[in-house]
């Protein structure tokens, strides 16, 4: 029943989708970090439901209320406990839920595992409790700024639209200048339109987010068992809905000869660097101070608005039609979560080596 994330840098979290609140504890966060209000907010309206017509319409502030660990605009050291509360749920849509199993969702599963489900919007299992992620990332970026560190991710791919995998084509500062985070504006309006032709006949589409870490040191990761690529892998695969992750070229590498595929080294103004960047920034598990780079698959959202063949508790088949507001596609709410996975990554890792973290 783990929940809580990280080793040094960490982030337990609470809440449901239907319940009072949803919220976390950080603990190791490093004190006298000057606390930016207004941009840990924005990271979460970044993800925030019912910000455009791609996503759910469900209307919801996701104010954070700090309850600990800041004193005087800068953080302490202690935990930092924060809570944002629920207040638009209707938990009447789901009723017809109770008793059965959506295909492809957390219900049986959890079934199985607790012996009891919240059929409400998911429970736990809900892309609402994400909302803690976020916020815990946003600590983390406020952070990794004292290291000139830089984490940005944007959708690249929604269904059968997709970017050129090399991100250096596209100012990545233009993310946000558009509902769906996607840097080329021309290809950012054909993903909306698929979203909103998929949305207007029930269904959900997937896609792909790419996320680049800039600034960050040689030297982190863990010699065998918690190899930098791995810690991200694992966090990005713990977000919901992520059924893939890649860094560097990653499946396209089998294609290649080592001869095309090695990163050689050279030196440029006195620092060691590699003239490729096949790897994605991390070779032996540990960052090399190259640009860290990876993909992550989200699969359609699992709840649809058609008639669907499943069964009941008893394992009896009956017919459901889901209700409520879901998103038809999850990417463009999904950029900021990877965002923030990445960031708290990086810094338990910086902490974890010490000799690097910036004075942390």
């Amino acid at each position: 029943m783990r929940n809580t994330f990280g080793n040094i840098f960490t982030l337990t979290t609470f809440g449901e989708s239907h319940g009072a609140a949803v919220g976390g504890v950080i603990d190791g966060m490093p004190p006298g970090i000057e606390v930016d209000m207004a941009f840990i907010q924005h990271e979460l309206d970044r993800r925030r439901p019912g910000q455009s017509d791609l996503t759910t319409s469900r209307n919801e502030a996701d104010r954070v209320e700090l309850l600990s660990g800041v004193f005087e605009g800068k953080t302490t050291g202690a935990p930092i406990g924060f809570i944002v509360r629920n207040t638009n749920h209707h938990s009447q849509d789901y009723e017809n839920l109770r008793c059965l199993f959506r295909p492809s969702h957390a219900d049986y599963t959890y079934h199985k595992k607790y012996g009891i489900r919240d059929h409400r919007g998911g429970g736990r299992t809900s892309a609402r409790t994400t909302i803690s992620r976020c916020a815990g990332g946003a600590f983390a970026k406020l952070a990794l700024r004292k290291c000139g560190i830089s984490v940005k991710a944007y959708t690249s791919q929604v269904g059968d639209i997709a970017l050129d995998p090399d991100y250096h084509r596209y100012d990545l500062d233009l993310t946000d200048s558009n509902d769906v985070r996607c840097p080329d504006q021309e290809a950012a309006e054909k993903m909306a339109q698929l979203i909103r032709e998929v949305k207007s006949q029930g269904d959900t589409i997937g896609g792909v987010v790419t996320c680049v870490v800039s600034g960050c040191p040689a030297g982190l990761g863990e010699p065998e068992f918690d190899k930098l690529h791995a810690a991200l892998g694992g966090a990005m695969l713990s977000i919901n809905a992520v059924k893939g992750f890649e860094i560097g070229e990653g499946f396209a590498c089998v294609n290649k000869r080592g001869s095309e595929l090695n990163d050689l080294f050279t030196t440029l103004d006195g620092q060691v660097v590699t003239e490729t960047n096949h790897s994605g920034g991390v070779q032996g598990g540990v960052s090399n101070g190259q640009d860290i780079y990876f993909r992550v698959a989200f699969k359609p959202v699992a709840t649809i608005l058609q008639e669907q063949p499943t069964v009941d508790l008893e394992g009896e088949p009956v017919t459901m039609k889901a209700r409520g507001r879901h998103d038809p596609c999850v990417l463009p709410r999904a950029v900021p979560i990877v965002e923030a996975m990445a960031a708290m990554v990086v810094l338990d890792h910086l902490l974890l080596q010490k000799t690097v973290a910036c004075g942390l």
